[in-house]
């Protein structure tokens, strides 16, 4: 009997020895986003923040992420498609022109979250972030029609766009708020990437009297950019802070912090903490505002510095609703 108890006290020994470790918990999968722009992440502009922050949100989140350059609708419908067959999580569209591409994508593939960074299309997995850089560009129509020698601004924009006419719209409002007889003129180029058309149309602007050039043309802004060099025409940037660009005569930028809107989006979608609707980015979420280039700063007068700090003030309390497009 002792024979057989040593016998089966070492077979439950030999038994522990051998049993498989219990197996780890599968990791949890990776997030995935893809983002699809209208133009080249090299921009330095618009294009680029949005790559910036994909980036961000590959560093911070540790996603798997996909980036693709399209520019006609059919590559936009395709661009979303594939991300949707693909299985990601989120799905980003920069720009105003991408809304109908992310709702015929969204009917498609329900479990994928497709967002535009301009609009107003919202379906229960579509939503548009709605960057409210008027906030900006209403504060650099004040800047130029309080310091222009000509009373004329001029604006350059690359499609016709309602997000952009509505950063000019409120570009002139601030001008005007100054004097309603203050002058703006505008020029579309009709495309993002041709930069000698944006230079040839700041020229145009230049000869016509304009002292100030404000851009919305992406790719194409390095064109205005160096018209305004070789005329010695001060001018600003819009969307990045783009004062290094042409520090001799950027004399501030409407800046987006379109990273940080990325990443606050992408928590959103991986905490399942999304809700379809329309949100609003400005000045007091923290993504827009007014990035003065401090070596031409000095020579603004200190009364008009003055009254862009108090209109930024106004702004963030809402006792100023600055005047922006319907879209």
């Amino acid at each position: 009997m002792r024979r057989l108890c040593v016998a089966v006290a070492f077979l439950f020994i030999a038994c522990q020895r051998e049993a498989p470790p219990p197996a780890a918990p599968p990791a949890p999968a990776k997030m995935k986003v893809g983002l699809l722009t209208p133009g080249s992440i090299n921009d330095s502009g618009w294009n680029a923040i949005a790559y910036e922050g994909l980036q961000r949100i590959q560093k911070e989140l540790g996603a798997e992420i996909s980036h693709q350059e399209t520019k006609t609708p059919a590559e936009m419908d395709e661009g979303f498609r594939s991300y949707g067959a693909k299985g990601f999580d989120l799905a980003v569209g920069h720009g105003f022109e991408y809304q109908d591409a992310a709702l015929k994508a969204g009917k498609q593939y329900p479990k994928t979250i497709f967002i535009t960074t301009s609009g107003s299309s919202v379906a229960p997995n579509v939503s548009p972030m709605v960057f409210e850089l008027e906030q900006s560009t209403y504060l650099l129509g004040i800047i130029a029609a309080r310091e222009s020698k000509t009373g004329k601004a001029g604006l350059v924009g690359g499609i016709n766009l309602p997000s952009i006419a509505s950063t000019f719209l409120a570009f002139k409002a601030g001008a005007q708020s100054v004097d309603p007889r203050f002058e703006v003129k505008e020029i579309y180029t009709g495309n993002f990437d041709d930069v000698g058309a944006a230079k040839l149309a700041t020229l145009s602007l230049i000869n016509a009297g304009c002292d100030f050039i404000f851009h919305q043309a992406n790719e194409a802004g390095r064109g205005v950019f160096q018209a305004c060099q070789e005329r010695k025409v001060r001018c600003f940037g819009s969307n990045k802070n783009q004062n290094d660009l042409a520090p001799d005569v950027i004399v501030a930028s409407a800046v987006l912090d379109v990273p940080n809107a990325f990443v606050y989006m992408a928590k959103l979608v991986r905490d399942h903490k999304f809700k379809p609707q329309v949100y609003w980015l400005g000045r007091n979420e923290g993504i827009v505002s007014l990035v003065w280039n401090e070596k031409l700063k000095a020579t603004i007068k200190p009364s008009t510095v003055a009254e862009v700090a108090r209109l930024e003030k106004n702004i963030r309390s809402g006792k100023l609703v600055v005047p922006r497009g319907k879209f």
